[in-house]
């Protein structure tokens, strides 16, 4: 019983379970735990849940004991002719041999099945790992691609960073000779502006004296002396007609009109 109790199981397709304590058997040779056989044989009409066969005699149903007791099979075939007693053994060993078959043609069918879908996951898997290797090889060229650009942008990277550096002290250096430039021509122009100034006062000092003398020596008349001495006698570097006490070379007239004219170039010069 113990290699039954390991081999015989549910034969309801939703239970498969291993059978122990009491089923129930069928007379076309199937058999369900106490569980569902209670709740499909309690329906009627009576309808076998694995094979669909009709069960309508009253013995074509029987709840057993799978263990029963030591009395039980002691009295169970007793007072029997052996040839019932062998009878009812080749049919208990033909329930059990059917059993053991179908159990072998449905582990068949699963494994069937279990190939089949090996298969098919074993196409999938090689589709998916074909598609995953053509990607590999497609992002290892993009990774090689990518390498590649970065070096060139690092190369351009350091010759633009070069140009830079070199564009830096360039403009360093310029800014240096500008500034120095700048210095220089400011410094040239206020020497220049102070040279013009004093240029410039110095003409209206040169100007102004200009026309101090010439007002000087037109309002000072000539001083002659008797006595003939030349060292007391004031000189005047003036043209004979010029002399304002010099009649013989100008007339009154004349002599305002040369004055005026003298004051107009004096004015002209300190104007410049």
């Amino acid at each position: 019983m113990a290699v039954c109790d390991d081999l015989l199981k549910c034969n309801f397709p939703k239970c498969r379970g291993k059978l122990s304590g009491r089923a129930w058997i069928t007379a076309c040779s199937h058999i369900f735990c106490d569980q569902h056989g209670s709740g499909e044989f309690s329906r009627s009409p009576t309808v076998c849940p694995a094979c669909n066969s009709t069960l309508s005699s009253k013995l074509d149903i029987v709840r057993t004991e799978l263990s029963p007791s030591e009395e039980h099979k002691a009295m169970m075939l007793a007072g029997l002719r052996p040839e019932i007693v062998l009878d009812i053994c080749s049919r208990a060993l033909a329930f059990w041999t059917y059993q053991v078959y179908q159990e072998r043609l449905y582990q068949e069918y699963n494994h069937s099945r279990t190939e089949e879908h090996l298969k098919q996951m074993e196409k999938i898997y090689a589709h998916q790992l074909q598609s995953k290797d053509s990607e590999l090889v497609a992002m290892k060229g993009e990774i090689n691609s990518l390498k590649k650009m970065l070096e060139e942008y690092k190369r351009k990277y350091s010759e633009v960073s070069e140009k830079l550096m070199e564009r830096n002290r360039q403009y360093t250096k310029l800014q240096g000779i500008y500034d120095t430039l700048r210095l220089h021509n400011v410094a040239v122009v206020n020497q220049e502006a102070s040279r013009s100034r004093e240029r410039s006062q110095q003409d209206q000092s040169e100007s102004f004296g200009f026309l101090g003398n010439m007002f000087q020596a037109a309002k000072t008349p000539p001083q002659r002396s008797s006595d003939g001495n030349f060292h007391s006698q004031t000189f005047f570097c003036t043209s004979p007609a010029d002399d304002p006490g010099n009649t013989a070379y100008g007339s009154p007239g004349l002599r305002a009109e040369r004055l005026n004219l003298a004051s107009s170039r004096a004015f002209k010069v300190m104007r410049m």
